[in-house]
Formats: structure tokens, sequence, C-alpha cells
């Protein structure tokens, strides 16, 4: 693979990108730089958020200006406060063993009298919003026109932001000699417009697929009722110990209100969006670039341009109203070649979105489960005895305190100690979850009355169903069981009265019908079988009478092996239960 050296950098601009620990270049680097380097042609680079833009402009941009010139000789526009003082930050690090530029950043709530001296001590490079360079061109405090580079990063959002006449206007301002670079996720008829007014013969190059999402992205769906939006949160959450995430929501009213019961209930969380100062959202993005904040939550417009390393999750409270939009959320997470998980909460009126998704995607976006209280609070405990396992422990410091302690725990069993440690540390948890309920609900019906539109495993059909005394829970238990599989590989469950279909990864059919051979109930044989979205009905003679099952029990205690379920005697059930 391709080393910066050998992309025609300097040595210094090399060993500060060395430095800050990039060794080998992103395909838009590697495709871009070389190109840019020559600096005489328009540019148009197309490629997702998080595969390393600004690097792609920004190194070329260093090598091309003169530190030594005191005039304005490079504008980038970015659509947001928190983009534009990343891409300041990066250049200024880019920059450390290279060459002393002033490189000055021009954004709305903060001091603009601050700004425009900064700008008249010679600011080489302007990184700026649209917004706030156009006061500063009313003011007359800021000239355009020894400008050679201009840079539109994330043109697809600015545009999409509302500031197409600011754009036309500030360019209006600019040489036509200068040399544009335009970058952008996606290619709209609005970016299209720009460079057919503002740039001549550009070179156009596509890193992946247009409109595709980020391939190490995950992306997942919850289908649940709108009123339980919430619930479903805190146990995604809950199941997941160790989030670093993102969570977006349509209106500031829903993220302010969302953050503050997170807050409430015990989270990590705050919220970013419009109705905060610029000094409140300072400090809530230093909290959550500094990992103290585990979970942020903002509306889209707020959201934009965050570049924080290592979001591991992004949430979607709601379905955006435009689907460009659920790519922009997706792609804060996996950046840089890493991998991160996209999950929307989804209501039934919100389904037909999840196809312009896919449309847009080109890939699945697949259902998973909402997790169980019993899932949450095993998962739970498993991360808290993992941090019991890695803690650190300073040996000198503790060696006086501890005779005591083992004095006091002496008389239990290591056993003992573990159980009462863990019930003292995870009660809340047990409580809380107790009597959780199902948060999935049904899809929109196939003609077997499933979710058929977005059945992404392979459908079994099983002659077992509600009349049998199990609901979902228990069919799971059931599956997971006999089959010898996680719960994870396990799919949509369509219950019906006397049979059911359920999904499963593709790959495990065989483990399935292995699994199943040999099982009886209510001295019946248990049919598995592969069947299509549609699912064909089973025959009558594997319906089962329904006398044979009103007094069933309600409930499945699950952990019955096939062998151990021999001589299990229980009310309405013959001697073999299985």
């Amino acid at each position: 693979m391709k080393k910066f050296e050998s992309l025609g950098l300097s040595p210094g601009l090399v060993e500060s990108v060395e430095l800050l620990g990039f060794e080998t270049p992103t395909p838009i680097q590697e495709k871009a730089i070389p190109i840019l380097l020559k600096g005489s042609q328009d540019f148009v680079g197309l490629a997702q958020t998080g595969t390393g833009k600004t690097a792609a402009f920004g190194l070329p941009l260093l090598e091309l200006a003169d530190d030594t010139s005191r005039d304005t000789q490079a504008l980038i526009l970015a659509p947001t406060r928190e983009l534009t003082l990343q891409i300041t930050s990066d250049l200024e690090n880019f920059s450390e063993k290279f060459k002393r530029f002033n490189i000055t950043a021009v954004y709305g709530g903060a001091s603009i009298g601050e700004q425009i001296r900064k700008v008249k001590r010679g600011a080489q490079i302007i990184v700026a919003t649209p917004g706030r360079l156009i006061d500063l061109i009313d003011r007359k405090a800021i000239s355009l026109a020894t400008i050679k580079y201009v840079i539109l990063d994330e043109a697809d959002e600015m545009l999409n932001m509302g500031f197409k006449e600011d754009l036309d206007k500030i360019l209006s301002f600019t040489p036509e000699t200068k040399t544009t670079w335009l970058f952008s996720a996606t290619m709209p008829r609005e970016v299209r417009a720009i460079m057919k007014n503002y740039m001549t013969d550009p070179y156009e190059l596509t890193v992946g697929e247009q409109n595709k999402g980020n391939v190490n992205i995950e992306h997942r769906y919850v289908l649940v009722q709108e009123r339980e939006k919430y619930m479903a949160l805190k146990r995604i959450l809950d199941f997941t110990p160790e989030i670093f995430g993102l969570i977006f929501c349509r209106t500031r009213i829903d993220t302010q209100r969302v953050a503050e019961m997170l807050m409430k209930d015990g989270y990590n969380a705050d919220s970013l969006h419009g109705d905060l100062t610029q000094q409140q959202r300072d400090r809530v993005m230093m909290k959550f670039r500094n990992r103290s904040l585990q979970i942020l939550v903002a509306t889209d417009v707020a959201a934009r341009g965050i570049d924080v390393e290592d979001i591991t999750h992004v949430i979607h409270m709601n379905m955006p109203d435009e689907m460009e939009f659920y790519t922009h959320r997706s792609g804060r997470t996996a950046r840089a070649g890493k991998k991160g998980i996209s999950i929307a909460l989804v209501s039934r009126g919100e389904q037909s979105r999840l196809k312009q998704i896919e449309k847009s995607l080109k890939s699945p976006v697949k259902r998973m489960l909402v997790p169980t209280g019993q899932e949450v609070c095993q998962k739970q405990l498993l991360a808290l005895m993992h941090k019991v396992r890695e803690v650190k422990i300073n040996e000198e410091e503790m060696e006086a305190l501890l005779p005591a302690v083992y004095e006091e725990l002496n008389h239990l069993t290591k056993q003992e100690i573990i159980k009462r440690f863990a019930s003292l540390e995870f009660n809340r948890f047990l409580d809380y979850y107790r009597n959780a309920v199902d948060l999935n609900v049904e899809g929109s019906k196939g003609k077997d009355g499933g979710d058929s539109r977005y059945v992404t495993g392979t459908r079994f059909f099983i002659n077992l169903g509600k009349m049998d005394g199990l609901d979902k829970s228990q069919m799971l238990e059931v599956i997971d069981e006999f089959a010898g599989l996680e719960k994870k590989d396990i799919g949509k469950i369509d219950l019906k009265g006397a049979y059911s279909f359920f999904e499963v990864e593709k790959g495990l059919e065989d483990k399935v019908v292995k699994g199943f051979q040999g099982i009886e109930y209510q001295g019946r044989p248990v049919r598995v079988e592969i069947t299509g979205p549609g699912g064909d009905k089973p025959d009558r003679d594997d319906r089962p009478k329904k006398r044979s099952y009103s007094s069933a029990p309600h409930s499945y205690g699950g952990g019955y092996s096939k062998r151990k379920k021999e001589g299990h005697k229980s009310e309405g059930y013959k001697k073999k239960r299985w």
C-alpha cells in the first residue's frame, strides 16, 4: 500500500502527518492529492463522510500556499461551526513541521471583532461558515480579491441547509482565475448547478459508489410502538454498556426532551441543538470529544460536521425527513476505516421509509429485536464482571487495608462473595427489568400475515404456535435450545395459532433442521422446514387438536434440553413434554 511520501508531498508535511499517527492514505487521499498538487484544475471529489476528505484537500493546499505572503490565498467553506473548527485544527496540525501559516476560523456565535482582527493581521487561509463570512463581507472587513483556491467542503450539506444564495454571493467576490475544489458525499441537482456556474471542466473523482453508505456500518432497525420508543432506546443503551453514541431526533424540542429524560434516568447524556449558545455548544462538544460524555442527543442541523473519533453507535429516534440525512447521520460512526452500528427506531407508520433507505444504501437494513429484560440483565452482569476482572489493583496501598476485609468475609465461600457483590451492584437492573414487557411489534403484513418485505434470513415453518401455550419469547427459547443457536442468529418470529414462522441467519439451515429431528410435543412430531416469504399453510394433519392444549402451562420455563426433558411432568402434559 502507498505511503504519504509517495504522493508528492514535502518531507515536512509527511512528518507532520505521521506524527499524528497516519501512515497509509485513505482511497480519497491517495487518488486526490496527486491531482490537487498540480493546483491548476477545478476538482470535484465524491466520497462518504469519514473517509479523510480534510487531509485530501488540506495537505495539497498547505503545499501550494505561500507562507511568506500576508495575502489571503485560500478560502474553505464548511456548513457548521463544528466542522469549521475541526478543519482549522487539522490544518494547523498538518503544518506543524512544515510552514507557519495564519489559519483563521470565521463562524457565528463567537466574537466577530476578534475574528476581524485575526483576518486583518494577515490570514493566508480562512475557514468559514457562509453566514458569518457574509457578515464580514458586508462590513467590508475582508477582501477575497487575492483568493487563489476555494474549497467547498460538504457542499451537499451547505445546500441542504439553505446556503445557496450565500454561496452565490461569496463566490461572486472571488477572482475568476481562482481554482475551485468541491467535496461532497452526494451529488444532488443543486451541487451540479454549482459545478456548472462556478467551475471550468473540473476533474471528477468518485471513491466508492454514489449514495452508497459506508460498508463498515452495520445497518439495523427495531420495530416498536411510537409511544414506546424511549423505553426501547433505554433497552438498547442498557444492552450496550460500552456505547459511545449519537442519538438523532427530528426537532429541537424532542432532542432536549430525550436528553433530559436520559439524564434524569442516570445516563451520561447531553443535548446539542440550535437553541444553545456557542459557549454551551463548545462545552458539550468538548465533553463529547474527550469522552467524558457518553451519549449525545442532537438534531440533524446541529450535528452536521461533527467529526469525533470512535463513535460506536448512531441511533435514530425518528426516521429523517430526507433520506440523504440518514446517510449523513450514519456516517458519524465507522470513520477512518473503523466499524460502527446504525440503529433506527421505527414505528409502523415509518416502515415505508425503510425501502427508501435500502434503495439509497443499495443493501438491506436488517431487523433486530429490542432486547428482553432478561437479556439486558445478563449483558449488564457480564459487563460488571468484566470490569472486576480487568480492574487495576494498587497492591501497595491496598495491602494494609485488606486484612480487615478478609476477616469480615472469611465465613463466606468464593461463590457467595461473587453472588453478594453482584447483587449489591446489580439489584437496580433486576428490579427495573423484573416484569419487562416485549416491546417488539408486528411489521406490515405479507400473505401469511408476516413482515415479508424485510425478510433477510432463511424463513422456516414450524408446526407449533399459540395453541401450544407459547408466546414469542418462549418460541425464541425453543428455537434457541433445540437448534443450538444464539439469540442474535434468530430474526423475525410470526406466531400463529397452530403453527408459526421464524427466520434464522443464512448458512444455519442445516443446524436448525438437524436440531429439531426426533423432537415430539404432546406425542406429536415437531415439523420444521424451509419456506418462502409467503409461507405455505400447514397441512390439516399437522394441526393439533384444540383440547390437547387447553390446560398447557402459560409460560415456558426454558433450560430443558432434549435429554433433560425426559420425565418432566406438568399438569396438562403427557409424561414427555418434548
